[in-house]
């Protein structure tokens, strides 16, 4: 992806919606048409197809039309970039929860011996 920052912005703006995250867990189950995915939904058909056209902007769902029925399918593509950005976050998370841990242990392992050393001097 030679933008990578917007391509997740988009992406991320496109699950940002309750009936977008609805069409994609539906099309996770295979492709659907655009009448079959506006069922569900209690929405003017160019709503409906607004809704669509973000998710296509954004990568996550692909078109095609055969005569007048538009199909809807998901591109896995567009999914793997995203869970491996995500899992470069959580490498850098774990990593600086792991370094707080060891900064956390350091301080309590200080505190532990100010306060044996303190107790030996009131003895």
């Amino acid at each position: 992806m030679t933008n990578q920052p917007e391509h997740l912005d988009r992406l991320f703006h496109a699950l940002s919606d309750q009936t977008r995250r609805a069409i994609v867990m539906r099309l996770s189950q295979g492709p659907a048409s655009v009448s079959e995915l506006s069922r569900p939904f209690e929405m003017a058909m160019p709503t409906l197809l607004q809704h669509i056209r973000v998710l296509e902007d954004s990568g996550l769902v692909g078109t095609h039309k055969v005569g007048r029925v538009r199909t809807c399918e998901i591109n896995q593509k567009a999914f793997d970039a995203t869970q491996s950005w995500l899992e470069r976050q959580r490498a850098v998370w774990e990593n600086r929860l792991d370094r707080f841990e060891a900064y956390a242990a350091s301080l309590y392992e200080k505190e532990n011996n100010h306060a044996r050393q303190k107790h030996k001097r009131h003895k």
